[in-house]
């Protein structure tokens, strides 16, 4: 079993950074990758940004390219996700998650493991 616990949301102000983390802990030698995806309320889980644990390989959703980056630490089994120049439209719970398999999917049904997520406000 793999666990995964985010922590880093909080409430900003538009324009501002936030730095997510994610912990991977359990059976993390049989990981390939890690994803980041965010849920507004009434909303479907969207894709966010996803990354390989060698950190070779990253994909982002067209909305946060540019200002999210996604990045690894193998030692410390955490990923994280910087955000900058965040906008009220970012506010959800953002989750990691994790597929099985050599894979970086951007389909949330792809994805086997979950955090438990946290909360990410952005106000105007």
């Amino acid at each position: 079993q793999v666990q995964l616990v985010e922590s880093g949301g909080g409430s900003v102000q538009a324009g501002d950074s936030l730095r997510l983390s994610c912990a991977a802990s359990g059976r993390t030698f049989n990981l390939y990758s890690v994803g980041w995806f965010r849920q507004a309320p009434g909303n479907d889980r969207d894709f966010v940004a996803a990354i390989s644990w060698s950190g070779g390989i990253t994909k982002y959703s067209d909305s946060v390219k540019g200002r999210f980056t996604i990045s690894a630490d193998a030692a410390k089994s955490t990923v994280y996700l910087q955000m900058n120049s965040l906008k009220p439209e970012d506010t959800a719970v953002y989750y990691c998650a994790a597929p099985r398999g050599v894979q970086l999917p951007q389909s949330p049904n792809e994805y086997t493991y979950w955090g438990q997520g946290t909360q990410v406000t952005v106000s105007s």
